[in-house]
């Protein structure tokens, strides 16, 4: 199930992962929409795409934007509501182009945030491991050592080749796991999909 994109020529706007000054949207919101893009991509039930677009749809609204994904980059744009019109920008509506905000869906995240980050993979691990026991939690924690620190993100936002460059590539050069906890790996990773991640609190 695709994202909605945009279906107007290319604006000629710099990609940023933080609102310019001439953006009306705050970097939290911009931040939390990236969120949940990454999760709808991530989804496996169609039920969990919905919900989770229907939220960042929401979300920017609530600031008078509207959210796309162009697809040819991966880059998720919030456009300013009043450029669009039946689902497309209208290209003269368009005075100042640093008010659309750009965020790349693709290569490692913000650095600075990696406390952030590590944190709240701490505590996914610590949920699998008391719903699921050891050995998910020992893939889980290995995934997660993983993408924190070759990409400085959450477990739940890893992209599908992201995951399988881990089950091919890092699990067997850098795990020495059981072979009950190899076994289950695929299962381990798939316990992320039904993860309510609203639900997990960092540790502080």
């Amino acid at each position: 199930m695709t994202d909605p994109s945009p279906t107007d020529r290319a604006i000629d706007s710099t990609p940023t992962d933080e609102p310019t000054d001439d953006a009306d949207i705050p970097s939290d919101a911009v931040e939390e929409a990236e969120r949940l893009t990454r999760l709808a991509r991530n989804a496996n039930e169609s039920e969990a795409v919905d919900l989770y677009r229907r939220r960042r749809a929401e979300l920017v609204s609530d600031h008078d934007y509207t959210p796309r994904v162009r697809e040819e980059d991966d880059t998720l744009v919030l456009y300013p509501s009043e450029w669009m019109a039946d689902g497309t920008v209208q290209l003269d509506r368009i005075e100042d182009t640093d008010r659309a905000v750009e965020v790349s869906l693709s290569g490692p995240g913000d650095a600075d945030q990696f406390d952030e980050v590590d944190a709240a993979n701490a505590a996914i691990v610590d949920r699998i491991a008391a719903e699921h026991g050891p050995e998910h939690a020992a893939n889980v924690r290995a995934f997660a050592d993983f993408m924190s620190n070759h990409y400085v993100r959450r477990v739940t936002e890893a992209t599908a080749a992201e995951r399988e460059k881990f089950r091919t590539e890092y699990y067997p050069r850098n795990v020495w796991p059981s072979d009950e906890q190899r076994d289950r790996l695929d299962r381990s990773l798939s316990l992320l999909d039904a993860l309510d991640v609203d639900a997990i609190d960092p540790k502080p």
